[in-house]
């Protein structure tokens, strides 16, 4: 049987945060992502906003891990070369009723930590953003965007050159406590090819459940079914090239009342291409990237509160993600990430309901995770 001191399970961004982080601290980690590739689902699939922590609850550990997030992947780009720009971002105000309630976000954002933060009016608006409508604005110098897809494989390639062992198409089928290990039992193959699967077992001292969407299925493995992910959607449309220049950075409305989402905004991504979304809506599969996709016209409709130039004409539909939700169809308010070890499996870490900021976070969740995997080695 393999012998392995870490088996991350998932290979979006924060497992291969995880691997990254672990590889420079210990040997003998294996990284397990189901896909053909690292990355494919939520990490992939987002704005590839790089979030400040405005938003959060100050007791959150999503406000904490956002704030030292923002400063940790910035660091990690510039040093290795991910495409990158802290452009800034405004939350914007459509009329003066919303006021209060920027003000409210702005004050949350700097008992969280959060710099530079400053109410704005029509002048440094349009001074920013000529086309946006709005009476004010909380400006965001901190907030920026990065190449997610380069990002996840930069970690991976980093944590491989390190001797991390990563692989792909490796499915984790179960998990089995035995005494101060875990056997992960593996699935190795195209599953389209069920003659060419093989399986094998490895024998871990600690696990860290990072699966994103199947976080609770993993979790359920070793008999904890104490997590429900709720898979929530989220559309996109983006502008036609010729009309990207209606949008110089990022702009956002505010939030959702129910917090379901921060709401449809609008993103210049590295590639000059402007996106508008995502929206927000629970489905049934964790995989439903495409059935009953969300007509144009509504994407329109949306964008005009803040792009009243923008004519329908000038937007196409673009691709979809999934968020994996801890808070149900029928329930309000914000989850925060679940990091925290399985209670009758203590070599087991779990990660659920790691959906924004986990991009922004996957570094200093990597760092929390770190120090409670090396409790688990000593």
């Amino acid at each position: 049987m393999e012998q392995a001191n870490v088996v991350i399970i998932g290979g979006g961004v924060v497992g291969t945060a995880i691997a990254w982080e672990l590889s420079g601290r210990t040997d003998d980690i294996f990284l397990l992502e189901q896909a053909p590739k690292l990355g494919m689902a939520t990490s992939s699939r987002n704005s590839g906003v790089v979030h400040s922590g405005i938003y959060y609850p100050p007791e959150y550990l999503k406000a904490r891990l956002c704030v030292e997030g923002n400063i940790l992947v910035k660091e990690f780009c510039a040093a290795h070369g991910v495409p990158h720009n802290n452009c800034g971002k405004l939350v914007v105000a459509a009329k003066e009723a919303d006021i209060p309630e920027l003000e409210k976000i702005m004050q949350n954002g700097i008992v969280n930590g959060v710099q530079g933060l400053r109410m704005v009016g029509r002048e440094r608006i349009k001074e920013r953003e000529p086309h946006i409508a709005a009476v004010a604005a909380l400006e965001v110098p901190s907030t920026g965007i990065v190449a997610a897809e380069e990002l996840v494989k930069t970690f991976a390639r980093v944590a491989s050159e390190r001797g991390a062992n990563i692989l792909t198409n490796a499915r984790v089928v179960s998990l089995d406590a035995r005494g101060g290990a875990i056997a992960v039992g593996i699935e190795v193959g195209d599953p389209a090819e069920p003659d060419s699967l093989m399986r094998e077992v490895v024998e871990a001292r600690c696990v860290v459940n990072s699966a994103g969407l199947y976080a609770d299925e993993v979790a359920a493995l070793l008999g904890n079914k104490s997590y429900r992910i709720y898979p929530v959607r989220g559309e996109y449309a983006e502008l036609v090239r010729s009309k990207a220049n209606m949008v110089n950075a990022l702009v956002y409305p505010l939030p959702h009342h129910d917090r379901l989402s921060l709401g449809v905004h609008l993103t210049r991504t590295l590639w000059d291409t402007v996106l508008i979304g995502p929206t927000a809506r629970y489905v049934k599969e964790k995989n439903d990237y495409e059935s009953d996709r969300q007509p144009l016209e509504d994407f329109w409709k949306g964008a005009l509160a803040l792009l009243p130039e923008v004519k329908l004409e000038d937007m196409r539909l673009a691709y979809s993600g999934i968020r994996p939700k801890l808070v149900p169809p029928d329930g309000h308010g914000m989850a925060d990430f679940v990091i925290t070890r399985d209670p009758n499996c203590p070599q087991a870490i779990h990660l659920v309901g790691i959906e924004s900021p986990g991009l922004t976070s996957a570094p200093a969740i990597a760092r929390l995770v770190a120090k409670m995997v090396a409790e688990t080695l000593d």
